[in-house]
This record gives structure tokens, C-alpha cells and sequence, in this order.
């Protein structure tokens, strides 16, 4: 054994050589520790310090595929003994849990206090390090937000071996930083979250869906309205309404097909609050719009398998009938496949792509234009098979980015979490 795998030894957390599925974005580790406490995870910390060993932590595992590929991975950080619910205050609203617990199993722990994390995670199996790790959120970010905006406390353990928190109960303060807002969606590039303290709901009385399919294409040349006009007058109506819908959806599985939207209606009278969206919906709609008491298949789920590149669209909400008959024209252009789901409410879709490499960079590169150029949204490559995303910036462009390299300096001046997993190589 070298002397960076015996100092690992020395720490007492599990060790083993890495294997198959341990890899992070094609690149395999060498060691997997399988820290079970904080302080664990510091130990390990140190030891990487010690012997310039660069790290990457992860969860469940289910999206250790997205992001930009690791300069190095000496260490892959497995959280997945770290799946406590550590404190549930029902009475305040609060809990405390692990970074390893699932959001499945936090649901069913908050359920039994008739409360939930108001956050739907499109990814089974995601952790509470994972949520943060990548700030990925679902349908209801309209009305509650994202993790970012539910979270009022974070454990972290630095580069260095430092147990840090922010909110709640101090360990030790890192001075002038709000951890929370800084992990979230960091990949992993500051520190490994070690627990999160959430604010939490009451889990809403009833729900329904109201559910409706435009069947005109989305253009925006078509002498008669098409579904991009159709929704540029819906959406509002309905977000807008005194009725408080909790998320409108969009699923376009075929850019040359029908759209469907859905709208969320939760809590009190949520099925009278939905027929009187559905009148609302009628007329723009076509009258297809219908109240199910069971969302629709394709609710809460990304739009593409693993093996398939897989992009980001933040966008304004009133630029959004614009961009969508933008990205059908992308994919005519290019030649790629895309299926599209997401918020119409909130402006932020995923899209599914499926195409040759230079197709998907073609899409990638007119989608861009589009949103960057004329909307002021960004277009982010979540993950993609190798011989594409070597084609791609996975981020695009980032006012902020000389701002994000100086956090990254503070943080991790050595460069040994996640190196160049983040925006500009961070």
C-alpha cells in the first residue's frame, strides 16, 4: 500500500479500491471511503490534503454522470452510510438529516408528522447532498422555490478537513459566506455537505390536475394561432389566477407533435379550484382541458434516459412561446431529436436529445443563440455521452464567472474537490 492509501487506512473510515460504477463522468477512482459522520468526512479530508489527493463525493449515485469530467479523482466520497433523519421539529416546521438519506425516505419520515420537504426531484434515489450538489428542482418550484430556498442550514466539511455550518446550530462560521446559498448547485466543487436542515409544510389536504393537449404545431409562422400563442395566453391565465395553481407543465415529447400542459392545484378545495381552471383553460385550449385526480405520466420525470444528452433551459416566463418554436427550429436545423418537459411557470425546461455528436452540438450551439442572445436565458448541458459533451461548453456563458473562481480560491485553493466539474473548469 502507498503512503496516501495507508494515511486513508489510518483515518478508520471504510476504505476499498474503487470498481465498476464508481466512476465519475468516465473517470474511475482509485479508493471509495464510505464515511459515516462528519467528522469521518474530514478525516478522510485531511488525508486527501496530506497527499494532494483530489476527491468527489456522491449520494445514490444517479447523477454522478452530469457535470463537466474531473481533471482527477483519487477519492470518490460515498455519503450512502450517512442516511440519518438526525432531527424532525415538527412543531417548528423543521428537519435535520443526513446527506445521504434519499428525499423518498425523508417523504415517508415527514409524512407520518403529516409534513413534507415541498420539493419534487425528477431523479429517483436523490440524496439531500445531491439536491443541493446540484440545485436541481420539479414542477412545484413555482410556488415553494428550489432547495436553495427551503434550506436554513448546512453542515459542510472543507477542503482542509474543516467542519463549517451555516444556520441553526454553529459548529464554526465561515465568516461573510452564506454556505447554503454557496453549496447549492456548487457540484461539489467547495466542500462535501455532510447534513441540511430544511424548512418543511404541511403535506396539502387534496390535489388535482387539470391536464389539456394543444394539437397545433408550435410555430411561430403559421397564419392560425399555433400552440405557442395558445400558451403566450394561457400560461398567464393561469399563474396569474386567484385560483393558486402550484405548477404548470409542459411535456412536448416530439417537437413536430402535440404539447400537453398540466397544472397543480393543492390544499383546500383543490378539485373545485381545478374545474374552475378548466373552465379557465377551455376556450384557449380547445376544450380538451380535463381534472384527474392522479398526475399524468410523464409528471415529475426528466425527458430522457441516462444514455441520452440531457440540457437545461433557464429562461424568462414571457420569452418562453418564443424560445419554444425557437427550439423546434433548432432541432429542423441540426438534425437533432429533442423532447422537452418542464415549468412553463417558473421558465426552466430539460430537455432530452438524441442525435449524431455534431448534431447535438448544433442544437446545443443554435439553442443557445436563441436563449443567450436574444432572451437572456441560458442553455446548460446537464450530461452527455462522452463523444458529444467533448464537443460541448457544458455551461455556456457565465457573467459571473472571474466572481465563482475567486469563491473556488477561497475555498479549495489546492483544487482537490471535484476539479473542473464546474462552470469554467472550476
Amino acid at each position: 500500500m502507498d503512503a496516501a492509501g495507508i494515511a486513508l487506512a489510518a483515518t478508520g473510515v471504510d476504505i476499498r479500491a474503487a470498481g465498476d460504477g464508481d466512476e465519475v463522468a468516465g473517470v474511475r477512482p482509485r479508493r471509495v471511503a464510505l464515511p459515516e459522520s462528519a467528522e469521518e468526512i474530514a478525516a478522510v479530508m485531511r488525508a486527501c490534503a496530506a497527499h494532494d489527493l483530489a476527491a468527489v463525493a456522491t449520494g445514490g449515485r444517479t447523477k454522478l454522470h452530469w457535470g463537466a469530467r474531473p481533471e482527477r479523482c483519487d477519492v470518490l466520497v460515498d455519503l450512502s452510510r450517512m442516511n440519518r433523519v438526525l432531527e424532525h421539529t415538527a412543531g417548528d416546521l423543521v428537519v435535520r438529516a443526513q446527506a445521504g438519506v434519499t428525499l423518498e425516505a425523508l417523504a415517508d419520515t415527514l409524512a407520518e408528522a403529516g409534513q413534507e420537504l415541498a420539493l419534487d426531484v425528477p431523479v429517483p434515489g436523490t440524496t439531500v447532498g445531491g439536491l443541493l450538489a446540484t440545485g436541481i428542482a420539479g414542477p412545484r418550484r413555482f410556488r415553494y422555490g428550489t432547495a436553495r430556498d427551503l434550506l436554513i442550514g448546512v453542515t459542510v466539511v472543507l477542503a482542509d478537513g474543516t467542519i463549517a455550518r451555516s444556520g441553526g446550530k454553529v459548529v464554526k462560521n465561515v465568516a461573510g459566506y452564506d454556505l447554503g446559498k454557496l453549496f447549492t448547485g456548487s457540484y461539489g466543487t467547495l466542500g462535501v455537505i455532510a447534513d441540511a436542515t430544511f424548512r418543511l409544510h404541511p403535506l396539502p389536504a387534496a390535489r388535482a390536475w387539470v391536464t389539456a393537449t394543444v394539437e397545433r404545431p408550435v410555430t411561430r409562422t403559421e397564419r392560425v394561432m399555433s400552440a405557442a400563442d395558445i400558451l403566450l395566453t394561457a400560461v398567464p391565465a393561469v399563474t396569474e389566477s386567484p385560483l393558486e395553481p402550484s405548477a404548470v407543465e409542459i411535456d412536448w415529447p416530439d417537437v413536430d407533435g402535440p404539447c400537453t400542459l398540466a397544472v397543480l392545484v393543492e390544499g383546500a378545495a383543490a378539485t373545485e379550484r381545478a374545474k374552475a381552471l378548466c373552465e379557465l383553460l377551455g376556450e384557449p385550449m380547445g376544450g380538451t382541458a380535463e381534472v384527474t385526480e392522479e398526475p399524468p405520466p410523464w409528471w415529475n420525470r426528466l425527458p430522457s434516459p441516462d444514455d441520452d444528452t440531457l440540457l437545461e433551459l433557464r429562461i424568462e416566463v414571457s420569452s418562453l412561446p418564443h424560445m419554444l418554436p425557437a427550439l423546434r427550429e433548432a432541432a429542423h436545423a441540426s438534425g437533432a431529436r429533442p423532447a422537452i418537459c418542464g415549468s412553463l411557470a417558473a421558465g426552466t425546461l430539460h430537455i432530452g436529445l438524441r442525435g449524431l455528436p455534431n448534431e447535438i452540438a448544433g442544437f446545443v450551439g443554435l439553442a443557445r443563440d436563441d436563449a443567450e442572445g436574444m432572451y437572456g436565458g441560458r442553455v446548460v448541458v446537464l450530461a452527455a455521452p462522452w463523444e458529444a459533451a467533448r464537443r460541448l461548453d457544458p455551461w455556456g456563458r457565465v457573467g459571473a464567472l472571474p466572481l465563482m473562481r475567486r469563491v473556488k480560491e477561497r475555498f479549495d485553493p489546492g483544487r482537490r474537490l471535484s476539479p473542473g466539474r464546474f462552470v469554467g473548469g472550476i
